[in-house]
């Protein structure tokens, strides 16, 4: 069944300008979309229109009948008193009105116990339970505690909120509303790792439709299935996450490559052909004018295609300073704390030369407090932090600033770096700013081109030791990439603060996962980190178990063996229902919503198997 289909759509902001031209795709229900595009592209003016924000100039829009979409990036407006535990309730309006008709009805039915009344009465009873009127404020719980909405913020009011909270607090809302077609702009920009993991699996399991903008791309590789990319307000249609985009890509435009160039080979031989022809209908023999004049016209056709061109990628190098000596940071009994607060206490460090180390943590737990204590922007209020004595260290904040922001980018490398002209600009054309690029005002750069210009100052440094704060967060993929070309030759030791979980994966060769009880420090790459978690939580699992059954007294009774034998019989349905379930899957293997119902079905009875084996295992 289609839930959303796009034909033809055509919007333009300037005249002549079509930001969307022609722009068309269907989804079915149940799918998981990502929408793929530089910025401006029109990724977003394309959500505004699906929910109605704005019109559309040419084309054709269809929604499913009944169907629901919901836009996070969209918050509405709420009466100035409403807290944020009032916007959480906003999602269960219906069930709130619902409840004051049933609690109406109560008070009739003292004076009034006709059947119409009794009927009335139990049937919107009957809609309050079906509809999930008795578990409103334990969903309400779970999906505030998984997007870290605090009860102490729940308390206040939601116009006090910061921007990134407004965005969690409406997709908390928009959550518990239980939308059919959810449409995410950037969902995860103020999300923290342990809520964006939480937000993946809440959409691996909803049963509806979800249109994703993101740049995040672990997050598009686990929770979309099919890839639109909006290029030139046309759609590209892909089918599979985004690294299989990523490669499906490159192939297409290897393939327009070659293409371009067989039909470029065919131009020209086609055309020292027409010119023999001319020559020899010249001579005498005039039919040939007619061939050579069909080789032409072919020749027009061929050469209205268009060389692909694809982004250039960063050819940079960093003016490494190679490290001697062992130590290139230590910290020993490091303290640091605001008010009555504490961050963190106690904290041993050591970082050694070419250690590359990811910087991980929940909101709050203070990550970038203690980049500023290595930087030294900040003092310990206990312990003590150096660096080794060849250490020269370069930081990267979250957000870039400069010294004058009217000057150019031109002009700021000139008097920050002390550059001549030329290396100004053979520097400055690394990092992507060619052309009049250079003599843009450093204070009307996007974040992405600030953080580039940072990088490309600090690249003529001779550092060993680069320090970044979020170096990723806010910027496009392309922007993204960009970084990650110009770091990607960097050997010497990086400390970063990161959510971007592609960005870590790649560079990091340690993990430090600050939290309350200090530091983990782990050995190895982010995937690593996670199946390690895994298995931390298996392991705690079977300790609780062991100590579960060593806390029960053993006895036995003289029922014993008919209760293993009832629970042999139990257990051997289950397994049978479990099979069925394993052969179900493979007749719906392209059914992603069936498999999604399955796979619900199985977790249930995997759970209860489980159970009986350790009544089992008791009795025996």
């Amino acid at each position: 069944m289609i839930d959303l289909s796009v034909s033809s759509l055509v919007k333009s902001f300037e005249r002549g300008k079509n930001i969307l031209d022609g722009l068309s795709f269907s989804v079915t229900s149940g799918e998981r979309i990502g929408i793929l595009g530089h910025n401006g592209s029109g990724k977003t003016t394309l959500f505004r229109i699906l929910v109605g924000e704005i019109d559309y100039d040419e084309g054709d829009i269809m929604i499913a009948p009944g169907k629901r979409l919901g836009l996070i990036s969209q918050i509405p407006v709420y009466p100035p008193h409403y807290t944020t535990e009032d916007v959480l309730k906003d999602a269960h309006r219906h069930l709130y009105r619902l409840s004051e008709k049933i609690d109406k009805l109560a008070k009739d039915m003292e004076h009034d116990q006709s059947p119409a009344l009794l009927a009335e009465y139990d049937r919107l009873s009957e809609d309050f339970r079906r509809l999930g009127g008795y578990e409103m404020e334990v969903d309400r719980n779970r999906v505030a505690n998984g997007l870290d909405i605090p009860p102490a913020m729940r308390e206040q009011s939601f116009d006090s909120l910061s921007g990134g909270e407004k965005t969690r607090v409406n997709l908390a809302r928009l959550i518990l509303e239980d939308t059919d077609i959810l449409l995410l702009d950037e969902p995860t920009n103020h999300l923290d790792l342990h809520a964006t993991e939480w937000l993946e699996d809440y959409l691996l399991h909803f049963k509806g439709t979800v249109l994703t903008i993101s740049h995040d791309r672990w997050f598009l590789d686990k929770t979309v299935q099919r890839c639109i990319e909006i290029t030139e307000g046309k759609a590209e249609l892909y089918s599979g996450n985004y690294s299989f985009y990523v490669q499906e890509r490159q192939r297409r435009f290897e393939e327009k490559l070659k293409k371009y160039e067989r039909d470029q080979a065919k131009i020209e031989q086609l055309t020292r052909a027409a010119e023999q022809m001319h020559l020899w209908a010249f001579m005498g023999m005039d039919k040939l004018h007619k061939r050579a004049f069909s080789m032409e016209k072919r020749i027009e056709r061929l050469q209205q295609s268009e060389k692909p061109t694809e982004q250039k990628k960063l050819k940079v190098k960093f003016s490494e300073r190679e490290f001697e000596g062992d130590e290139v940071l230590v910290a020993d009994g490091l303290s640091k704390g605001f008010g009555e607060r504490t961050l963190f206490s106690d904290l041993e460090l050591f970082v050694k030369g070419g250690e590359r180390v990811a910087l991980i943590g929940d909101n709050g737990t203070g990550k970038t407090t203690l980049l500023k204590l290595i930087t030294g922007e900040e003092k310990p209020d206990a312990g003590y932090l150096y660096h080794g004595a060849a250490v020269r260290s370069a930081y990267l904040p979250q957000i870039v600033s400069f010294t004058d922001h009217s000057r150019s980018a031109l002009d700021t490398m000139l008097y920050d770096c002390r550059c001549q002209p030329q290396e100004a600009r053979d520097r400055l054309a690394a990092f992507g700013f060619r052309g009049d690029a250079v003599f843009t005002p450093v204070g009307a750069l996007s974040g992405g081109e600030k953080s580039r210009l940072k990088l490309c100052m600090l690249m003529g440094s001779e550092i060993n030791f680069l320090i970044l704060d979020e170096p990723t967060n806010h910027l496009d993929i392309a922007s993204r990439e960009w970084i990650e070309d110009a770091l990607s030759d960097y050997q010497q030791t990086l400390l970063f603060v990161s959510h971007d979980r592609y960005f870590i994966e790649k560079f990091a060769t340690r993990i430090w996962a600050l939290g309350k009880d200090g530091i983990t420090d782990f050995r190895g790459g982010y995937e690593e980190y996670r199946q390690w978690l895994e298995r931390q939580a298996v392991y705690s699992q079977a300790e609780r178990n062991i100590q579960k059954k060593t806390a029960v007294k053993k006895t036995t009774t003289p029922n014993a063996d008919r209760a293993r034998s009832r629970l042999e019989k139990e257990i051997a349905k289950l397994e049978s229902k479990i099979a069925e379930i394993d052969a179900m899957a493979e007749e719906f293997a392209t059914d992603y919503q069936k498999l999604m119902e399955l796979d619900s079905e199985k977790a249930a009875l995997d759970e209860e198997l489980l159970l009986l084996y350790e009544k089992w295992e008791e009795l025996s």
